[in-house]
């Protein structure tokens, strides 16, 4: 059994955790409309795998280019019980697979009436989303894996690989209706991305030093025999050239925590084969503090005291003593 992320564990009374942050949340709305492509974590669907044809679709009549808000005509006649899937524009990234998470812009229509009940183009703010069972309909699931990053997709969603015949009422879809959806997959990350950016001179020999490799592997982190320091320190790494994270984004990581005292790691995305995802709303104060201005894309050096990480409380089995100095190599992959 992998351990899970000590970040997403129950934490001690007063300190700010990861619970209750699932990875499949991470598509909802700023406008408060629920997106088109997020689903209740709570009701996995027990559908079977659709059988995926390329007709019929209707036709993209405006905004044709990669990244252009789309205009969709009406659906013409009965849409098919299968789910409908065509790559528009193919791109030639990587393969997107079934758990890896993807960034891209989309558009939602339904068949019928071609009312737009979903787009992130307006809001100008790509959905960062897993595609994972449970946490997107699988509608997407099915239609996206395969496919590569610059391709724009087009596909036709059946109730079945929707929202059922529930529907989603908040968002005016009834449990007939099928739903149309361009999708432009403007980027992918799994468990072996990494920081992509400029190395930064790590000149203090009082500070840990961490490795520059972005093959996916784990980072080394060397932490030298002196005290630590007795404030947090927040350096970059690798400096990318993303959008600055907010002291209220959610964010998609790859992290490698060690004690100061030891070298010892305790906690590990690359061991877990798994990335993570949180609100920075819901972190200890380090991390917080830590990751607030920096840019996405970048691998970023946290050194944490006691009094901004687990202090004389740390999480039970963790392996981290009272009053630890934590260290931490991050890379932020993306804003969600």
């Amino acid at each position: 059994m992998r351990r899970r992320s000590l970040l997403l564990a129950t934490l001690p009374a007063g300190l700010v955790t990861l619970a209750g942050c699932g990875d499949s949340g991470s598509g909802k709305s700023k406008t408060g409309t629920s997106p088109s492509p997020s689903a209740p974590a709570t009701a996995p669907s027990a559908a079977p795998p659709p059988k995926i044809v390329e007709a019929p679709l209707p036709a993209i009549t405006a905004g044709t280019k990669f990244g252009e808000k789309p205009t969709v005509a009406k659906g013409s006649g009965a849409p098919s019980k299968d789910l409908a899937v065509k790559s528009v524009i193919a791109g030639g990234g990587q393969i997107v697979a079934e758990n890896d998470y993807i960034q891209a812009h989309y558009l939602g229509q339904i068949w019928d009436t071609a009312k737009v009940f979903d787009n992130s183009y307006d809001r100008k703010t790509p959905l960062v989303i897993q595609l994972a069972q449970g946490g997107i309909i699988d509608g997407w699931r099915y239609a996206l894996q395969g496919k590569k990053v610059g391709s724009r997709v087009l596909m036709a969603v059946p109730p079945t690989w929707g929202y059922g015949s529930q529907g989603n009422t908040q968002a005016g879809i009834k449990g007939t209706d099928t739903l149309v959806f361009v999708v432009d997959i403007q980027n992918s990350f799994n468990a072996k991305s990494s920081a992509k950016g400029k190395d930064v001179a790590q000149n203090d020999a009082k500070l840990p030093k961490v490795g520059t490799n972005t093959d996916g592997k784990a980072p080394s982190i060397d932490v030298p025999k002196v005290k630590p320091p007795t404030g947090l320190v927040a350096n970059y790494v690798i400096e990318g050239t993303g959008d600055q994270v907010a002291a209220d984004s959610t964010v998609l990581v790859q992290y490698k925590g060690v004690l100061w005292d030891t070298g010892k790691e305790f906690d590990s995305t690359y061991g877990r084969g798994q990335l993570t995802s949180f609100s920075l709303q819901q972190v200890v104060k380090g991390w917080a503090e830590g990751l607030t201005g920096k840019k996405v894309g970048s691998r970023v050096l946290i050194v944490i005291p006691p009094k901004l990480g687990y202090g004389d409380n740390p999480p039970q089995g963790s392996g981290i003593k009272k009053d630890s100095t934590l260290v931490f190599s991050v890379d932020i992959l993306a804003k969600m």
